[in-house]
Order: structure tokens, then C-alpha cells, then sequence
């Protein structure tokens, strides 16, 4: 099995991959976009990558986590102009809706790859919008998130994941 060292935490790949083919699925489908994946590895600190504009979602369950996918602003037009038809040109609630939208299909469509057996369905929480540059988001401790860099059509973007299964519980 693949895993990820993570700060001497290993993070088994197999929790990441049902979001990137997410990712790769919603800018084919929904957004007639090429994508590329970039780098995956640890995420170094809240400051990296692009982030004018973050959306959460939180997953629990037998699954517990939370996906953030983070855009600059120019991305962001990018997308919510293709998703919606539109031609906006700042940074608006419609823009925000769009990218919470956006990581709600992400998690989504990850929830539905998962292979949990003899479990509760894993749950997401509704989506969280962060717009501007002049904040920090803090993890809880010993934390682990693994980030995962992308180049598309509208532009860059990462998405970061951390989550843990929870074991089966013997009968």
C-alpha cells in the first residue's frame, strides 16, 4: 500500500486519490476544462499556494477530515464564469457560492469512491467561504494535511485534505 510520509505520519494515498479523480471529474464535466495535478506532498504552512479564496468542508463518520480547496481570484472568476455562463469580473457572494459549490462536488463525489465496509455513510458538513488574503487558518494539532497542486484552463488552484478512517469495530 502507498502512503505519504507525512512528518513521520504515514497518510495512505488511497484516502487521497477518491478526491483528486473528484477534482479531475468535475473540471472534465462539469467545467470542459483540462487539468493537470501537480506536486503531492505535505503541506508546509497556511501561506503556501494560492488563496484568495478557500472553501472547507468537513467530513465524519467513519471518515473524519475536511477537503479546502484554495484559489486566487482570477481562478476563481474563472470557474464560477464557466459553472454559471456569466461574465463577472469581482469577487462577489455569486463567485463564493460557486466555489462552495465546488468543493461540495469535490467531497461529494469522493464520499461516493470511498470503499467503507460495515460502517456509518460518511456525512459531509456544509461549506465554508474564506475570501480575502489577510487571514490564517489554524489546524488542531499534530494535524496532518496533505496538499495537492493543480494547473487547469481557468487557472491554479490546491486542494488539501486531511482525514482518518476510523477502524471497524469488532461485533
Amino acid at each position: 500500500m502507498v502512503s505519504i510520509n507525512a512528518g513521520g505520519v504515514f497518510v495512505k494515498v488511497e484516502y487521497i486519490n477518491p478526491f483528486i479523480e473528484s477534482t479531475f471529474e468535475l473540471f472534465r464535466t462539469m467545467l470542459s476544462a483540462s487539468i493537470k495535478r501537480g506536486n503531492v506532498g505535505l503541506a508546509q504552512s497556511d501561506a503556501a499556494g494560492p488563496r484568495d479564496i478557500v472553501a472547507l468542508i468537513g467530513l465524519s463518520g467513519q471518515a473524519q477530515g475536511m477537503v479546502a480547496l484554495a484559489f486566487p481570484v482570477s481562478t476563481a472568476l474563472g470557474i464560477a464564469n464557466r459553472l454559471l455562463g456569466t461574465e463577472l469580473r469581482v469577487m462577489d457572494d455569486t463567485v463564493s457560492d460557486a466555489i462552495a459549490e465546488m468543493v461540495n462536488i469535490v467531497a461529494g463525489g469522493a464520499k461516493a469512491r470511498f470503499k467503507i465496509e460495515n460502517g456509518p455513510p460518511i456525512e459531509l458538513s456544509l461549506p465554508t467561504v474564506v475570501r480575502g488574503n489577510s487571514f490564517s487558518l489554524d489546524y488542531p494539532i499534530k494535524t496532518t494535511w496533505i496538499e495537492v497542486a493543480f494547473e487547469s484552463d481557468l487557472g491554479p488552484f490546491a486542494m488539501r485534505v486531511t482525514m482518518k478512517i476510523e477502524a471497524k469495530k469488532g461485533n
